[in-house]
């Protein structure tokens, strides 16, 4: 039998190795809760981008994305060209108009008709106006009504005015004969002046294609005819037109006669390379400041057949402009101006049974052109610039002078033009007179000019979009 005391060491000896064992563990997991790169976890700031595929990989830096190129657009079509055209009415030249030229060595200076309208004129690509006498030569009297004729130098006055053609085909371009209406072309060109209307041999063409700036406007003048004998003309009360083929005329009772004309000198005109027609054109009803029935008929025709603008005069006073919508071409549109009224005149109030003073009342009217860079031309812009003639004592001479009126420069007119008081009304009164009547024509035009301009832009902006 063995001692009680052994079985009391025995159980010492156990409990201290399992002390021991406990201590050795404890020791053991506090000593790996120490090593580097065993720390509890936590949640990272920034999410860490693997790579593509299946195939797990250390995480690695996040790395910079290149933006896609930008995409730049060609540039739509845009205007790459402008012509200005204005257009003056009647150079009406009455014996007091001749007379306040002559000089005192005899010979003539017309300098003071111009002398104001100058630097209008002379800012247009192309400026002209209607010469209602002849060049008929000293071998007929220098006179005003019945019969016309002016001396040459007033050729050289309207070149130096800044115009560039003359309308020659009207009821006095025959005022001193077969002699007289080839000598107004020649004395005019040889001053460096375009004609357009009357030509000296049929082998010329009887109308204009004349580039500016690169845009090509076809240009065509006609005159009304008092009377047909034997098939020939008779202008003013004239003997017939010895060539009636040398000018361009139309009579009231044979339109279509005018219409199927129109329409071949149009194609001849395109086929030479006109981008836009202008139509000027001598008709319509004497000191009427509203068009005649004829001149709506015709105008409309006209605008049926293409043209773009319709430019009138004859009736000495000023006439509505409107905007003509062909029945043909629904996207087609026509601008039409009646009547210029006189550029100059001595159709004064005290001259005249109509008291209105209308008769000393003009416009410059001008239009715009504008080519894009496809090619294509549009009608862009219209304007009018209000004129009234003067007539004073200046050194104890008189003078005729047509005014500007541009409203914009009022405060200017009476200094600028040398006017009293009463003179200065006249021009506020003739501004007025004149607006009244082209007025609300000439707003609907530039409305439909403005918004036309915004459309065809758009349209170009949304083909190089794709849209």
């Amino acid at each position: 039998m063995r001692p009680k005391n052994n079985h009391v060491v025995l159980k010492v000896i156990l409990i201290l190795i399992m002390l021991l064992l406990i201590a050795g563990t404890v020791y053991t997991v506090k000593l790996c809760l120490d090593l580097p790169g065993l720390e509890t976890p936590t949640q990272p700031t920034e999410s860490i981008r693997l790579p593509s595929g299946n195939r797990e990989s250390e995480p690695t830096e996040p790395t910079e994305t290149t933006a896609p190129p930008e995409t730049t657009l060609p540039e739509p079509e845009h205007v790459v060209a402008t012509a200005s055209i204005a257009s003056q009415g009647d150079l009406l030249m009455h014996g007091g108009v001749i007379r306040s030229g002559a000089q005192g060595d005899g010979t003539y200076d017309f300098e003071s008709v111009f002398r104001y309208v100058k630097e209008y004129v002379s800012g247009y690509d192309l400026a002209l106006a209607n010469l209602e006498t002849t060049f008929g030569g000293d071998a007929n009297p220098y006179q005003g009504w019945p019969l016309f004729n002016v001396p040459d130098a007033f050729g050289d006055s309207i070149v130096e005015a800044g115009y560039d053609l003359l309308l020659t085909s009207n009821n006095h371009c025959y005022d001193t004969l077969m002699a007289g209406f080839k000598r107004t072309i020649e004395v005019s060109r040889d001053k460096g002046l375009m004609v357009l209307g009357s030509r000296l041999t049929e082998e010329e063409p009887n109308y204009a294609v004349v580039d500016l700036n690169g845009i090509h406007v076809g240009m065509v003048s006609y005159t009304y005819t008092t009377s047909m004998s034997g098939g020939k003309p008779s202008l003013n009360g004239n003997s017939p037109v010895e060539n009636p083929a040398l000018v361009n005329y139309f009579s009231y009772t044979n339109l279509d006669k005018f219409y199927s004309e129109l329409t071949d000198i149009l194609e001849k005109m395109k086929s030479e390379g006109a981008e836009a027609t202008m139509l000027f054109i001598h008709w319509g009803t004497e000191y009427e400041i509203v068009e005649n029935n004829y001149q709506d008929t015709i105008a409309q025709k006209v605008c049926d057949l293409g043209v773009d603008v319709i430019v009138g005069g004859h009736p000495h006073v000023v006439q509505p402009v409107q905007l003509l919508s062909s029945a043909v071409d629904p996207e087609h549109k026509t601008v039409c101006i009646y009547s210029l009224g006189n550029a100059v005149s001595n159709q004064r109030i005290a001259e005249m049974r109509l008291k209105t003073g209308h008769t000393e009342d003009g416009v410059l009217f001008a239009v715009t052109f504008e080519k894009y860079s496809d090619g294509t031309v549009y009608l862009a812009g219209a304007e009018v610039l209000p004129t009234w003639v003067n007539l004073s004592s200046v050194n104890g001479k008189l003078e005729y002078n047509i005014l500007p009126l541009e409203d914009a420069k009022r405060d200017t007119w009476k200094e600028r033009f040398n006017l009293t008081d009463s003179l200065f009304q006249n021009c506020v009164d003739s501004y007025q007179r004149t607006m009244d009547i082209v007025g609300p024509g000439m707003e609907q035009v530039q409305t439909w000019l403005t918004q036309s301009k915004q459309q065809r832009d758009d349209m170009y902006l949304a083909q190089v979009r794709g849209e």
